[in-house]
């Protein structure tokens, strides 16, 4: 029962960004003297996401990863590709392992509070005022993970590109895939002229997550991703006998849309619904990480949370790409091809990872841009970007 209703921060959704920030805060003795609320409308028990990311050596979150991968294979019409990913491995958590961990560590701490509810109104004021469908609350700052009405309003410029996908972890009678390598993207089956791929984790040698997804603008209905699926798995892998054990379905929004300007003095948006997932690739765990850590920081400085918590350079390069994918949806197939062909492992995820130099971007023999990224379509890209 709680004592109060009021409380210095509430974070409201307990995804990935909110169990990250929470956490984040928990590690840290600066906050032990304040009070937390996280209010979702569910108790997070489900296995609803799947979330990869690749990382050198032993990492925070390796008590709860499920499988690790040292080797990828890239499928494109007209290559395939053996990827040595050392010194990195490519490691995947279920949500559900996460969840249970996160609130297992959280419901230790005696300042942080659960609450399921549904929010039905957030109001700005010397505090914050939050109502819910059973209550109502304050708090001096929250975190907001759920998306603003205005990402929705297709009337400005902003690119939008959906990153939708279902996938089904399957098991088969025989043995079938090889657990030490993992498909990163296979575009020999498409829908048309789209951007579609197919994403294949091998758990073991009977048992895979298989997933058919697009970077596109428009939704398909949940018949046409079963289809690609039953087509991949017959046709690429030959698997006939299977039974799917469990069902992922995702859409994420890849954008070069604003997410700052939806965060004010006394409320940050976080996650989702802060551009936290990469805008040219969806990935969001690492760069979740990376942003709990800077708002932990801003607020111990004294700064404002959403400071220095974006690169223009990277949201600029996203732009860009998302810009072509918008104009020549066709594209995407070439893109990563020209991106995994032609780069080093090291360098890929060093540029994905918002690490890399000036230097490997442009100067340097055979540099991300002037190797793989440069052509006309790129170049007009760059000047409707610049010139936006």
């Amino acid at each position: 029962m709680l004592s109060t209703n009021h409380f210095d921060y509430i974070i409201i959704g307990n995804g990935l960004a909110g169990l990250q920030l929470a956490l984040e805060f928990s590690n840290d003795t600066f906050f032990d003297d304040k009070q937390f609320a996280l209010i979702d409308v569910s108790n997070k028990t489900k296995n609803d996401k799947t979330w990869c990311f690749w990382e050198k050596g032993k990492g925070k979150w390796d008590h709860i990863v499920f499988k690790s991968w040292s080797a990828a294979q890239f499928y494109s019409s007209n290559k395939t590709l053996n990827l040595d990913l050392n010194p990195y491995e490519y490691k995947m958590i279920r949500s559900s392992d996460f969840y249970q961990d996160a609130k297992a560590r959280l419901s230790k701490k005696e300042n942080f509070h659960f609450i399921i509810d549904k929010v039905t109104q957030v109001e700005e004021k010397e505090l914050v005022h939050i109502t819910t469908e059973n209550n109502s609350y304050s708090a001096n700052h929250v975190f907001d993970s759920r998306i603003s009405d205005s990402f929705f309003n297709k009337e400005d410029n902003y690119t939008r590109i959906n990153q939708h996908f279902k996938g089904w972890i399957i098991e088969t009678k025989s043995d079938v895939f090889n657990p030490e390598n993992f498909t990163m993207m296979d575009y020999r089956l498409k829908d048309g002229k789209q951007t579609t791929f197919t994403y294949v984790l091998p758990f073991s040698t009977k048992k895979a997550l298989v997933e058919f997804t697009y970077f596109t603008e428009h939704i398909v209905d949940d018949k046409t991703y079963d289809t690609y699926l039953k087509q991949y798995l017959s046709n690429f892998l030959n698997i006939e006998k299977y039974d799917i054990l469990e069902v992922e379905t995702g859409n994420i929004p890849m954008t070069d849309f604003p997410f700052k300007s939806e965060s004010s003095k006394h409320i940050t948006k976080i996650g989702t619904a802060a551009g936290w997932a990469k805008g040219s690739t969806g990935y969001s765990f690492k760069h979740t990480e990376k942003k709990v850590s800077k708002i932990i920081e801003n607020l111990k400085l004294n700064f404002r949370t959403t400071k220095d918590l974006n690169n223009k350079k990277y949201q600029f390069y996203d732009a860009i790409f998302l810009k072509v994918l918008k104009d020549e949806n066709d594209k995407g197939e070439w893109i990563f091809e020209q991106f995994y062909s032609k780069n080093s492992v090291e360098t890929m995820f060093k540029f994905l990872d918002e690490d890399s130099s000036f230097f490997e971007e442009f100067e340097q023999p055979g540099s991300i841009i002037q190797q793989s990224l440069f052509s006309l379509s790129f170049i007009k890209a760059f000047f409707k970007t610049l010139f936006f």
